[in-house]
């Protein structure tokens, strides 16, 4: 399944005097980003090198963000309590990595036998205690003005990555600037913000692919039919262009200029041979797409592998579509996410760390030995993480103790691109609840991801009314890069 994100936007075109009051009132009421107006800046600004040294500016030709919904547990996972009371430490033992000193969760095999080709990040904190909310800080490095919620998309909402790289530069070679896959996310069943153009429009969002795992070409519609030639193709939509040509209407309206902007972006990717062939999972090697794993999210990574030779700069992976599926049936692996209030380690055990070892650990391998992984920028993170106390909720199904939502510290992985493989940056306390010392956010993470792609994340792209808007609000991550190891 192929969807585009729709909004309210008015991407390239006049405005009228109407969307000029709306958004004005908005900006002043401070629903929008608040920016320091610099005429002097321009989009080329984006491009320019970061005044300060950052090794790892331009290291990646892509990057790939994994989005894990609901808040992965750091305790259960990436940075466990072994000598915590039970009630903080949990029911899992921990498990030696290929990392002197480095230990990971048992249920993390795989994961743990290629630690030193990835980093973990131990020092990760927000604000925001919602799913929602917190979705959208995650996937555009701001906060959302209505902190820890569960708002709707909105037209007014700040563009996610993808949307503002599509903003910044064109890159002609590429066969899409940006894609999400396995998306969209929903929080739980309604979808969530932080994924779209928000104020930039429709013409900037990424291509979003939904389910990858039950057929054979991820977009079913890119499969040629015999009777239909690239010159038949182009004939239609000649004849398109000439029956809309005669209704001078349809331009007045955004609803139908994004219609056709979306009819023009299907044309091109069926007169494409690359991209037919970049979604098409058949060309892969059955025994490979057996090690990703015969499932959505373990597709969705491979189909992730694939855009990254195709030369997609910017890819998202939404690991699991919803971020608590399991509510509505907890014996189907494919619906679970994240947000484990009750019954965690059953969820975990059976369900969740199983698929998640198998897919990221071979997304990891698979990148590193085809070579790709210098030149690809791997980040894996929730919107938060979990409590680090085992409690029963009773306001949430389940009949066994789990751990509610806590963003005051939690862990993320990032590899490739000149990251120090095997490097533990920054620490939470002994009890896994806050940072033992300074702490990242997800502001820093999306300012990594820009540098990486060789874009100081310091500079301004511009809204559909020249205004500018600093592309990230963090800094790179530069200790990712100088090998500070902390454990």
């Amino acid at each position: 399944m192929l969807r585009f994100f729709a909004s309210a936007g008015r991407p390239g075109g006049s405005c009228h005097r109407r969307e000029w009051l709306r958004i004005s009132t908005l900006a002043g009421c401070g629903m929008l980003p608040a920016v320091t107006r610099d005429s002097g800046r321009r989009l080329s600004a984006a491009r320019r090198p970061p005044n300060h040294e950052f090794p790892g500016f331009g290291r990646a030709r892509s990057v790939i963000l994994v989005y894990a919904s609901g808040g992965q547990s750091q305790i259960d996972m990436w940075d466990p309590k072994p000598g915590a009371p039970d009630h903080i430490r949990g029911a899992f033992s921990t498990l030696s990595t290929a990392v002197p000193g480095l230990a990971f969760c048992e249920h993390l095999p795989r994961l743990s036998r290629i630690a030193d080709r990835f980093a973990v990040l131990r020092n990760l904190s927000h604000e925001d205690l919602d799913h929602g909310s917190a979705t959208y800080l995650a996937l555009t490095g701001r906060y959302h003005s209505r902190l820890s919620s569960n708002p709707a998309p909105s037209p007014d909402d700040f563009p996610t990555y993808g949307a503002v790289w599509n903003r910044i530069t064109k890159n002609p070679r590429a066969l899409f600037e940006a894609v999400h896959v396995n998306g969209p996310a929903f929080v739980p069943f309604t979808l969530s913000p932080g994924q779209n153009g928000g104020f930039l429009g429709r013409e900037y969002e990424p291509v979003v692919v939904g389910d990858v795992s039950r057929q054979a070409v991820a977009i079913p519609g890119l499969a040629m039919r015999e009777h239909l030639s690239k010159a038949r193709l182009l004939q239609r939509k000649a004849l398109k262009e000439s029956l809309n040509a005669r209704s001078a209407a349809l331009g007045r309206y955004q609803d139908a200029r994004d219609v056709a902007h979306l009819y023009d972006r299907a044309s091109d990717m069926l007169l494409s041979p690359q991209s037919r062939e970049a979604f098409d999972l058949s060309r892969e090697r059955p025994a490979l797409r057996d090690r990703y794993g015969r499932h959505r999210s373990g597709q969705a990574c491979l189909l992730a592998r694939r855009l990254v030779e195709a030369g997609v700069p910017l890819i998202t992976v939404i690991w699991n579509h919803s971020n608590r599926g399991q509510d509505k049936d907890p014996l189907d692996t494919e619906v679970y996410g994240w947000d484990t209030h009750n019954d965690i380690f059953s969820a975990l055990r059976q369900h969740l760390l199983p698929r998640f070892d198998e897919s990221f650990s071979a997304l990891l391998e698979d990148l590193d030995e085809r070579g790709l992984l210098d030149e690809t920028l791997v980040v894996c993170m929730g919107e938060f993480g979990r409590a680090p106390q085992v409690a029963l909720e009773p306001s949430f199904l389940g009949r066994t103790p789990g751990r509610k939502h806590w963003a005051r510290v939690y862990s993320i992985v990032m590899a490739g691109a000149g990251v120090t493989p095997g490097a533990v940056l920054g620490a939470s306390d002994r009890w896994g609840g806050e940072p033992a010392g300074d702490a990242l956010g997800p502001w820093d993470v999306a300012a990594t991801m820009f540098a990486a792609l060789g874009v100081d994340p310091g500079g301004h792209f511009e809204d559909p009314l020249g205004r500018p808007f600093a592309i990230t609000t963090g800094r790179p991550i530069h200790e990712l890069y100088a090998g500070q190891i902390t454990r």
